[in-house]
């Protein structure tokens, strides 16, 4: 009932109504510009703020690699840390040539004179 009696209101050509039409189209055009802009904004502030957690994740995934290569490398460099010692040790003796004697003695088969080497197998027999 109350859209009819909108409908049957005849509207007034004034140049208040003129002014009050320019006045409402202005207010709508602010309205949409205003909701444009935060619409854009939003999306800028969801762009750049995507991009920093990509990129957080992609450091955090970057220095578990590398922390994880750091300690392969550290255990490396302990490992050859210790074949150093026993290949400086190795060295002193070989400075000793009683101990070169054994070893060519032991492997190369070498003998004093008169000494006859036999070889016996490291095997246990089958029987």
């Amino acid at each position: 009932m109350a859209k009819r009696q909108t409908e049957s209101v005849a509207r007034l050509d004034s140049t208040y109504m003129k002014r009050y039409d320019a006045y409402m189209d202005r207010h709508q055009r602010k309205k949409k510009r205003l909701v444009r802009r935060l619409v854009m904004f939003a999306l800028l502030v969801s762009i750049v703020a995507g991009s920093m957690v990509f990129y957080s994740m992609k450091q955090q995934s970057l220095y578990a690699d590398k922390q994880e290569k750091y300690e392969q490398l550290q255990q490396e460099m302990t490992a050859l840390k210790k074949e150093e010692k026993g290949l400086e040790q190795e060295i002193e003796l070989l400075k000793d040539e009683e101990y070169v004697l054994q070893i060519a003695r032991t492997n190369y088969f070498f003998s004093k004179e008169g000494e006859i080497i036999f070889k016996m197998p490291n095997e246990d027999p089958s029987y």
